[in-house]
C-alpha cells in the first residue's frame, strides 16, 4: 500500500476533504449484505463512485487469473495518457504526489484544502486540463502557497518550470483547440511538437495511398515532431521507442495473460497485440483487431491500446486506454436480439440506399461487467463501447458492441444516495417525471445498446471517401450519427415485436430526457462564458438545437417558462422521430461522401455556442441542487489469495479512498 507517512497523515486529509472512509479496503461482505456505498467523494464539479463486480465468484480460477493479468497490463499504461494529454502533466503529477506524501506542515488550513481539491482534479483529468471542457483549470490557493509546498518537500528547483504551467492562463490554455489560427500548434495535447497543421497534413498526405482499400490508421500510434534538421517525422509508440518502458511492462503482463487465456483465438490476438507494441507496425494492429472482433465465444474480454482519437485536434492520433471485463450472460439477451437483427435495422433506416451496407457483417453485442478501468477510461469511464474504429475492418469483419452494466448501475445507485433530483428540477410535468421513473433506466440502456451496436456499426463510406475526410469534426459527427440511429429506432414497433420494449409509450421518456439534456441541462458541465467543446456534448447539442429549430413551425419542441424557470417540452414525439430520421440521413451523407464543409457548418452552427442567458439560468438552478455533473470511479483491486506458496483464488476488494488509490497507482504503475 502507500507509504507510512501518508497513512499517518490520512486522518487529517480526510477531515479536510470531508471524506468518511479510511484507506483500508472494504470487504466483499458489504456488497453481499446490501449496504454497499457507491458515492465516495465529491469536490469541484466531480463525484467519485465505486462499482461492484457482480458475477466474479462465478468465474473459474483460470478466468480470474486471466482477468488479473489483463488488469495489470491495463494499469501499466497509466503514465502514457498523462504524457499524451500534455507534456508537463507527469511532472505536475509527481510534484503533487510528493507534496501529498511528504508535506509535514499544516494540513488543516483552508489553503491546504484548496490544494487538495486541485490535486484531486488533476488526478481525475489525467492532467491539468478539464477532462470534458478541454480548458485548463487552476488551483484556488495562491501561487505563493503552492510554491511553499513544493519547497517544503524539496522540489523548489522545479518551481520555475512548473508554476507557470499550473498558474499562467496563457500557458497551455486548452488541451484541444477546434478553432483558431492553427489548432495543432495552439493545442496543449502532446501529439505534436514544433509543427503546424499544414506540416502534419502534408506528412500524412505523403503516406496515404488513396487506392488502398484496407489502409492502416496512419498516425494512430505516434507523435509528430520537427527535428533540428527541419525534417518532420513520427516518433512511434513502441518498445524501444516512445513510451517504450510502459509498453514493455504491458507486454510482459499480456504474455502472462495469454498463458491462461480461455481459448486459442485469444492467445493468437494477444500475440498480435504484443508484436504490434514491440514493432509499432500498424498492420499488426489491424491483424489484432480482426482476430479480436471475431472472438465472440470467450467470457472474458478486454480493450488495451491506443484506441480513440477524440483528444487529437485533427482526429487522427489515439490515446491510451484499458478496460477489462467479462460477459453478463443474462443481461446480454437484449443486445444479442439487437445484433441478430442488425441487417433489418440497416435496411430500414431513413438513410439513402447508397450509404447503407448491403451486408452487415460480424456485429456482435453483449452486456458486460468491468473489473478494471485504465488510461482514458479512468477515473471517468464510458458506459458503452463499439470497436474497432477502422471503417474497412468494420465493413469487412464487423464490430463488437458492449453496454457496461455495472457502471450504469453504479451511476443509478449513487444518484439515489443524493438527496435532490435533477429530474424534479428540470422536468416540466409530473407526467414526464413518472414516465422517466417507469421507463428511463430501460430506455437509457437501450439507447446505449442501439448507439454502440448499430449506430457506430451502420452505414458505409463511398469508395472514394477518405476515413479522415471530416478532420477535426469527425468525432462529433460520428457520435451524432450513432446517437441519431439509436433515437430513431427507439420509437420503432420492431423493438416491441422483439420483446425489448414493453410498449410504444416507453420511447417517449428517452426523447423527452434527451432533448432536455441536449438543449439545456448538460451545460451544467460548462463554465459560464465557455464554449461547448467536448465531442459527445457537441453531438447532443447539435441534435437538440437542430430539431428545435426545424420543428418550430409545428411546435414539436416547445420552450416554456413557469415561475421564471425555463423548460423544454416535447409536444409531438412522432414528429420528433421524423426529424431525427431526417438529420440522420444528412449526417450519414456527410460521412459517406466526406463532405467536410457541410459537417463543419452543422457543428459550428448548432454544437458550439451556448445561449448565455440559458447557460446562466441552468447553472444557477443546478447550483441550488448541490449535485456534481461529472462522475468517475475507484477501481476495485483484484488480489491473489496464496496458500502454501500457490495462488488458490483471486478476490475482489473494494477500495474506498480516492487519493489513496491514486498515490498507490503512482508508486506501483509509474513507468515513464
Amino acid at each position: 500500500m502507500i507509504n507510512l507517512i501518508y497513512m499517518k497523515l490520512l486522518g487529517k486529509m480526510i477531515t479536510v476533504a470531508g471524506m468518511a472512509a479510511a484507506l483500508v479496503s472494504c470487504s466483499d461482505k458489504a456488497a453481499k449484505d446490501g449496504d454497499f456505498r457507491y458515492l465516495m467523494d465529491e469536490f469541484a464539479d466531480l463525484k467519485i463512485m465505486r462499482y461492484q463486480v457482480p458475477g466474479w465468484d462465478g468465474l473459474t480460477l483460470q478466468q480470474k487469473e486471466y482477468v488479473y493479468h489483463l488488469a495489470e497490463a491495463a494499469k501499466y499504461g497509466r503514465d502514457i495518457i498523462w504524457m499524451q494529454n500534455c507534456k508537463y502533466n507527469l511532472e505536475v503529477r509527481k510534484a503533487i504526489e510528493n507534496i501529498l506524501e511528504n508535506y509535514e506542515g499544516d494540513r488543516n488550513s483552508e489553503d491546504w484544502a484548496k490544494f487538495e481539491t486541485y490535486a484531486k482534479r488533476v488526478f481525475f483529468s489525467n492532467g491539468i486540463h478539464h477532462h470534458y471542457a478541454e480548458d485548463k483549470f487552476f488551483p484556488e490557493c495562491s501561487q505563493e502557497y503552492f510554491q511553499s509546498l513544493m519547497t517544503a518537500v524539496g522540489d523548489e528547483v522545479k518551481c520555475a518550470e512548473l508554476l507557470p504551467v499550473i498558474f499562467d492562463p496563457s500557458v497551455y490554455p486548452a488541451r484541444k483547440m477546434m478553432s483558431g489560427k492553427d489548432i495543432v500548434a495552439e493545442s496543449a495535447v502532446n501529439f505534436y511538437e514544433g509543427v503546424t497543421r499544414a506540416e502534419v497534413e502534408a506528412l500524412y498526405a505523403s503516406m496515404v495511398d488513396p487506392s488502398d482499400k484496407t489502409p492502416v490508421s496512419y498516425g494512430l500510434n505516434s507523435r509528430v515532431v520537427k527535428g533540428a534538421d527541419g525534417v518532420v517525422r513520427e516518433e512511434v509508440y513502441k518498445v524501444g521507442g516512445l513510451y517504450g518502458q510502459a509498453l514493455e511492462k504491458i507486454c510482459a503482463e499480456l504474455e502472462k495473460a495469454a498463458a491462461v487465456a480461455e481459448n486459442d483465438t485469444q492467445k493468437a490476438y494477444i500475440a498480435d497485440l504484443v508484436a504490434y507494441y514491440r514493432s509499432g507496425d500498424l498492420k499488426l494492429w489491424d491483424e489484432y483487431n480482426i482476430k479480436w472482433v471475431k472472438d465472440t465465444l470467450g467470457t472474458v474480454d478486454f480493450v488495451n491500446g491506443f484506441v480513440e482519437d477524440y483528444n487529437d485536434p485533427l482526429g487522427r492520433k489515439a490515446t491510451w486506454e484499458g478496460l477489462v471485463n467479462f460477459k453478463d450472460v443474462e443481461a446480454s439477451h437484449r443486445t444479442e436480439l439487437i445484433s441478430e437483427n442488425a441487417q433489418w435495422f440497416e435496411d430500414n433506416s431513413p438513410v439513402d440506399s447508397r450509404f447503407k451496407k448491403s451486408q452487415v457483417k460480424g456485429v456482435s453485442a453483449k452486456v458486460i461487467n468491468v473489473a478494471t478501468l485504465a488510461g482514458d477510461c479512468y477515473p471517468a469511464a464510458p458506459i458503452g463501447i463499439n470497436l474497432p474504429n477502422a471503417d474497412w475492418i468494420r465493413r469487412e469483419h464487423g464490430s463488437k458492441s458492449v453496454t457496461i452494466a455495472n457502471l450504469t448501475s453504479a451511476y443509478n445507485m449513487a444518484a439515489q444516495e443524493s438527496p435532490k433530483s435533477l429530474l424534479a428540477e428540470f422536468a416540466w410535468s409530473e407526467e414526464e417525471i413518472e414516465a422517466e421513473k417507469k421507463y428511463g433506466a430501460l430506455t437509457n440502456d437501450l439507447h446505449t445498446d442501439l448507439h454502440e451496436c448499430l449506430g457506430h456499426g451502420s452505414g458505409k463510406l463511398l469508395p472514394e471517401t477518405s476515413p479522415n475526410a471530416l478532420g477535426e469534426f469527425s468525432s462529433t459527427l460520428e457520435e451524432t450519427r450513432a446517437d441519431l440511429f439509436g433515437l430513431y429506432y427507439l420509437a420503432d414497433p420492431k423493438l416491441v415485436e422483439l420483446g425489448i420494449l414493453p410498449d410504444m409509450e416507453a420511447y417517449k421518456a428517452q426523447y423527452s430526457s434527451y432533448i432536455r439534456n441536449g438543449i439545456f441541462t448538460q451545460f451544467t458541465r460548462v463554465a459560464l462564458g465557455k464554449k461547448n467543446m467536448e465531442a459527445h456534448m457537441q453531438n447532443r447539442k447539435l441534435i437538440a438545437d437542430w430539431c428545435y429549430e426545424k420543428g418550430l413551425a409545428d411546435n414539436v419542441i416547445e420552450k416554456k417558462v413557469r415561475d421564471g424557470k425555463t423548460y423544454f417540452v416535447v409536444n409531438d414525439h412522432e414528429a420528433l422521430r421524423g426529424l431525427f430520421g431526417e438529420l440522420l440521413a444528412e449526417i450519414q451523407r456527410i460521412k459517406s461522401e466526406g463532405d467536410y464543409a457541410a459537417g463543419k457548418a452543422l457543428v459550428e452552427k448548432y454544437a458550439v455556442d451556448i445561449d448565455p442567458e440559458l447557460h446562466k439560468e441552468v447553472l444557477e438552478r443546478y447550483a441550488a441542487l448541490n449535485l456534481k455533473p461529472y462522475g468517475g470511479f475507484l477501481n476495485p483491486e483484484i488480489v491473489p489469495v496464496v496458500k502454501g506458496g500457490k495462488v488458490v483464488d483471486y478476490v475482489v476488494e473494494y477500495q474506498d479512498c480516492y487519493l489513496g488509490q491514486m498515490l498507490e497507482y503512482g508508486k506501483k504503475y509509474s513507468t515513464l
